[in-house]
């Protein structure tokens, strides 16, 4: 399906196709307008991060035709047998490295086989984190009046969410979203009678009510139950700053979060972000944000905002929440594993954080085992510095 592109310097999804910018240049299809420079800034990647992340957005996916043919391109090696890509005009500088991301590109189709196995003999849970939709998504009260504020990255945002909601949401918990999907059909439906074009005020209108949907998490009824999070819609956002980093989890969605984990013996809760991260990391997250300048080490923990941090923190103190906990993170670029008692109480609970999320865009190997190093010396157990943090009692 094509579409209309509102705030963009193309009217439409064709228009972008066709654009020089198409390719590698993409944030320069915002307006050149002195106002939109944070936009730039934010949503397109501007920002340096130097340490923490390498993130680049010069082919930042647009339309939902776009994210929806990702979707099947990355799963399947069925749609890759049905297009012959052809090489696009690219600037002089940008030849070698297409050609080089070329090959990248057909070493992942090789295995997509036994990707599509994979799945097709294994029940697939998932829930989305900011790289579904795109990087820092809602990190700050800032960033989301920033992003939301203009037609066109909201566009971009919605129909991520929208091809999220097809190709993974759906299938967690179909009975929260059949309506969403049913007003999808509706305007799939409504493209074929308009030679394959969107209508641009009913997609507006049904990415506003994804924006505002509040029914992504889930929990399926296993033994000990799972509950799957969304830590990226419901926010809490900072009422003093707000370019602060968001709490993870508003007060109204931790409260319904105790209420699952009341009178069960055992949970696993999957949390994109870790809930227990590395201290010094998240130290030095701090500082950055002090100054003003989250962005630049992507500093959205469960620790970072005050509010949200005491509350999970007392779910798990509660005494009708379960006595063992293994929560499941990724999202930092490392992977560890820690156990995490609280002090001064031998009746638990006993919690188990498992992070695994160093398969791509690892951290350089020499950081880590610097970070490492210092974090078991200056947060050892015994340490003096742990009463600086917000889990001292643990």
């Amino acid at each position: 399906f094509d579409e209309q592109l509102d705030g963009a310097v193309v009217d439409d999804s064709t228009s972008l196709y066709a654009h020089p910018a198409s390719y590698y240049q993409r944030a320069d299809l915002l307006p050149a307008l002195k106002s939109n420079d944070t936009l730039r800034e934010r949503f397109f990647g501007g920002t340096s991060k130097p340490v923490f992340t390498s993130s680049t957005a010069d082919n930042h996916l647009v339309t939902l035709a776009e994210v929806v043919a990702m979707y099947l391109l990355v799963w399947s090696p069925t749609p890759w047998t049905l297009i012959e890509p052809g090489k696009p005009h690219l600037e002089a500088d940008e030849v070698e490295r297409y050609a080089r991301e070329q090959q990248l590109v057909e070493d992942f189709t090789a295995g997509l086989e036994g990707v599509a196995r994979a799945m097709a003999h294994l029940p697939c849970m998932m829930i989305f984190d900011d790289h579904d939709i795109t990087d820092d998504w809602n990190l700050s009260a800032n960033w989301e009046e920033t992003a939301y504020g203009h037609p066109f990255s909201k566009r971009i945002i919605g129909n991520a969410l929208l091809a999220y909601l097809l190709c993974q949401g759906w299938g967690n918990n179909p009975d929260a979203l059949n309506d969403l999907v049913r007003q999808v059909h509706e305007l799939s439906a409504a493209a074929v009678r308009k030679d394959n074009w969107l209508d641009s005020t009913a997609q507006d209108a049904l990415i506003d009510q994804l924006l505002k949907f509040q029914q992504w998490h889930y929990v399926l009824p296993t033994s000990p139950a799972l509950v799957v999070l969304d830590t990226r819609t419901r926010r809490w956002r900072s009422e003093s700053n707000f370019n602060h980093p968001s709490g993870l989890l508003d007060w109204e969605a931790l409260s319904e979060l105790q209420q699952e984990l009341i009178d069960h013996k055992s949970a696993i809760i999957v949390s994109p972000a870790p809930v227990f991260g590395v201290k010094l990391i998240e130290a030095i997250q701090r500082v950055f944000s002090w100054c003003g300048y989250p962005l630049l080490v992507d500093a959205e923990n469960w620790m970072a905002h005050r509010g949200a941090a005491n509350v999970i923190l007392n779910i798990f103190r509660h005494s009708r929440t379960p006595g063992n906990y293994v929560i499941l993170s990724g999202d930092v670029h490392y992977s560890f594993v820690y156990e995490i008692l609280i002090r001064q109480r031998s009746g638990g609970p006993h919690i188990w954080q498992i992070t695994s999320s160093g398969i791509k865009n690892e951290f350089p190997r020499r950081l880590l085992d610097t970070f490492d190093r210092l974090n078991r010396w200056l947060y050892s157990p015994r340490s003096p510095l742990n009463w600086f943090t917000k889990r001292r009692l643990m």
